[in-house]
Formats: structure tokens, C-alpha cells, sequence
């Protein structure tokens, strides 16, 4: 996996890839030093799962598993949140995670400025 977990960082005399893999225990980015997953750590894992999802999700799991072990040694207390450990490992590899929240239930407004379902003539 660390092959294909890679981003391009350009080099004067070469193009180099480095992966973006977390330093462990820290669990930061070895590359741009966001908490990882950082964002092109997850463009590149749902890259390498894309017909995987379920995958996806059981490996983050697990990361988060090992994380979470890691992060309370470092820092007992405060302790990290287990809400945002989740959203953080795991939360994001659910379809359609990062696109706006659905209002399910809710009627659209009508352009013309009229609540409510269309009207049918």
C-alpha cells in the first residue's frame, strides 16, 4: 500500500513522490504534517479502494483501533475525543460524507418562491 499512497513534491533536479503516511505515535503526516489521514492521504486511499469501500472501512477501523491506543499514551489527559477520532479515521469513507447534509423529509422550495410540492396542472 505505501507505493500507491504517494503525492507528487517537486524537486529541483528530479520529480520525487513521498507517501503520505502517518508518523506513528503522533499520527501526523510524515509529508505536510496535518493529522492524518490528512486530505491527500484520503484522495489517495479512496483512489486505491474505489471498488472497496467496505474495505476502506474496515482498514481505517483498524488504524483508528491502533491510534487511539497511541494517542492516549502520548496524552491520557485531556484524552482524545472518540467522536472526533471516528470522524477522523473512519467517518469520511462513507459515500457521499463530505458533500453537503441532506435535509430528508424536507420539501424543496419551489423556484418561483412558493413552498410546498408543485403545484400539477
Amino acid at each position: 500500500m505505501a507505493a500507491s499512497n504517494v503525492s507528487p513534491v517537486h524537486d529541483r533536479q528530479r520529480r520525487a513522490m513521498r507517501p503520505h503516511l502517518p508518523m506513528r505515535p503522533l499520527w501526523l503526516c510524515r509529508v505536510c504534517a496535518a493529522a492524518w489521514p490528512c486530505q491527500p492521504a484520503r484522495l489517495l486511499l479512496t483512489m486505491e479502494y474505489r471498488r472497496d469501500r467496505v474495505g476502506l472501512s474496515v482498514y481505517m477501523a483498524g488504524l483508528l483501533f491502533e491510534a487511539t491506543a497511541d494517542l492516549i499514551k502520548l496524552n491520557p489527559n485531556p484524552a482524545p475525543s472518540p467522536a472526533d477520532l471516528f470522524a477522523r479515521f473512519v467517518g469520511w469513507t462513507a459515500r457521499g460524507s463530505e458533500s453537503a447534509p441532506t435535509t430528508l423529509g424536507v420539501v424543496p422550495t419551489d423556484p418561483a418562491g412558493r413552498d410546498g410540492p408543485p403545484l400539477s396542472r
